[in-house]
C-alpha cells in the first residue's frame, strides 16, 4: 500500500511476548497499562470474576470489558482470543456450563502457564488453553458460537488475517464480542515503526 510503514513483525511479536511474559511474572510491577483485578473490577466486570483465581486476576491486562457487550449462554463453545492468563476464559467458563467448552489461545507461554495453573485451581473442566498466533488460528472452520478478546487485537498488524480467521472458526450466527483500543486519527509512519507503540 501506498505510504504503508513497514514493521519488522517478527520483532514485534518478541517484543509483545517480553511485555506480557513480564506482566505474568511480576503482576505488582508498574506497567504503561493498568493490571489485575482491581482494574477487572474498575471495569465492572461481572460477578463470575469474583471466583476467578488470583493466580489469573492478578496478571489481567485487559482494556475493557467484553462481557457487557451481553452475558454468553449455557452450552455455548467460546474463543478467547489472546487469553493471557486466562481471566476472561474463567468468567466465560463458569458462564457456559456446564455443558458449553472456552478455548483460549495466547502466543505467550508464560501467561498460558498462568492460565492452565487458574483453570486447576478454580476446578474449571471445561476449558483448554493452546500456544499460537491469532493471524493462523489451529481450529477447524465453524467451531465457536462466540469469540471474545479483550485488548489483543489493537497488538496485531494483520487485522484483516485475524477477523478473516474469527469469522472462519465461527459457526453461522456466530457473533464477537471484542473490547479493544482503537484510534481516532491515522497514525504517522514513524509511530507506526515505533514497537514501544505497538506493545503497550
Amino acid at each position: 500500500m501506498r505510504g504503508e510503514a513497514h514493521i519488522d513483525v517478527e520483532l514485534l511479536k518478541i517484543e509483545i511476548k517480553k511485555m506480557y511474559a513480564a506482566v505474568s511474572q511480576a503482576p505488582d510491577n508498574e506497567f504503561i497499562f493498568p493490571t489485575g483485578r482491581a482494574w477487572a473490577e474498575d471495569l465492572d466486570y461481572p460477578d463470575e470474576l469474583a471466583r476467578v483465581p488470583e493466580t489469573a486476576a492478578e496478571s489481567f491486562a485487559g482494556v475493557a470489558n467484553p462481557f457487557a457487550l451481553g452475558r454468553l449462554e449455557a452450552g455455548e463453545d467460546v474463543l478467547d482470543i489472546g487469553c493471557g492468563a486466562g481471566t476472561d476464559t474463567l468468567v466465560a467458563a463458569q458462564m457456559i456450563a456446564p455443558s458449553g467448552n472456552v478455548m483460549g489461545i495466547d502466543m505467550t507461554s508464560e501467561m498460558l502457564a498462568k492460565a492452565r495453573a487458574a483453570a486447576t485451581e478454580m476446578g474449571a473442566t471445561n476449558v483448554d488453553f493452546v500456544e499460537g498466533d491469532v493471524e493462523r488460528l489451529p481450529f477447524e472452520a465453524e467451531r465457536f458460537d462466540v469469540a471474545i478478546s479483550n485488548g489483543v487485537i489493537d497488538l496485531i498488524p494483520d487485522k484483516d488475517a485475524v477477523f478473516s480467521e474469527i469469522f472462519r472458526v465461527l459457526r453461522p450466527g456466530g457473533r464477537l464480542q471484542i473490547a479493544d483500543v482503537t484510534i481516532q486519527k491515522p497514525v504517522s509512519d514513524e509511530g507506526r515503526r515505533d514497537i514501544d507503540l505497538w506493545t503497550g
